[in-house]
């Protein structure tokens, strides 16, 4: 990962400055400023027989309501571990990469429709299986449904909203210009949704389609991952019979500025190959790959 005891000048607190990317790469963000600008659409359609079966089976044995979402984190912390440009991102027109995995998330505190929902931000390693991924993802969301008080994420923004529209407009100006040059203390971007790896949506709970969502122009995320519910597809095996095969819907919103297509499309066919072969988040990586300086 990014994690460097020797911060340089250039550097923030949330990742390092990557100074030997090509001057062409370097140059993309005066071209396209924000990630609205750079934002790259791409939709899959996963099939998630074998990963079923793995999930029911560890069901089985204990691990109760561990399912798609969590096996979709980990497997983009894998792809992470193996391919780092991942998880770099683009804030005051240069490029870093991230010293931690951070995914965030929406979570209600129940599914009825007048319920509170709030937003949780989770730190993975490289090295962590699905087992990390369930643990530190369950501690985090019961934590939130135990109880009815603010996190911080409201908490601040509770108190943003409480300024009058002229003063938040001007607060928020700054907080931009303080992003910018990465000035933002590290207990605000700890509390911010719009800063951190990735951010994605389970809309399967919610027994729907994924929808393509836009990514932030403030803050640090370059990825949205959102999939849909499980859905049977009737398909001839090799042998002409009818099989009966699930599949998730996965869509996706990716600032092209951090890394080529080229790398995105090598780091979709390792997307496939996981769901292909599921058993291997069950053993962290043999080798986890730096992305470069």
């Amino acid at each position: 990962m990014a994690k460097n005891d020797r911060r340089r000048f250039g550097d923030r607190k949330d990742g390092r400055l990557i100074r030997s990317l090509p001057a062409f790469s370097r140059f993309i963000p005066y071209i396209m400023p924000t990630r609205n600008d750079a934002t790259n659409y791409y939709e899959e359609s996963m099939e998630v027989s074998d990963v079923d079966r793995r999930l029911r089976r560890l069901r089985v044995e204990g691990y109760k309501g561990i399912g798609i979402l969590h096996f979709m984190i980990a497997a983009y912390i894998r792809l992470v571990s193996m391919l780092p440009g991942l998880n770099r991102f683009v804030v005051g027109r240069r490029i870093y990469a991230a010293n931690d995995i951070v995914v965030v998330m929406t979570v209600k505190r129940s599914l009825a429709i007048d319920a509170s929902e709030t937003t949780i931000k989770v730190h993975f390693d490289p090295t962590d299986t699905i087992f990390d991924v369930y643990r530190k993802l369950n501690e985090k969301i019961d934590e939130i449904k135990a109880t009815d008080e603010h996190n911080n994420t409201e908490d601040v923004a509770e108190a943003l909203s409480r300024l009058p529209r002229i003063i938040l407009r001007l607060a928020i100006r700054i907080l931009r210009m303080m992003d910018y040059f990465g000035w933002i203390p590290e207990s605000l971007t700890e509390a911010s949704p719009f800063h951190g790896s990735m951010i994605i949506t389970d809309l399967g709970s919610l027994r729907i389609k994924p929808v393509y969502h836009h990514i932030y122009n403030f803050g640090t995320l370059p990825v949205f991952i959102a999939f849909g519910a499980k859905h049977h597809v009737y398909e001839l095996d090799r042998h002409g019979n009818m099989v009966d095969k699930k599949y998730v819907d996965c869509k996706f919103s990716l600032d092209e500025r951090t890394v080529d297509g080229h790398y995105y499309a090598q780091a979709f066919q390792a997307w496939r190959y996981i769901f292909e072969h599921p058993e291997i988040l069950e053993q962290p990586p043999t080798r986890v790959v730096d992305d470069i300086y």
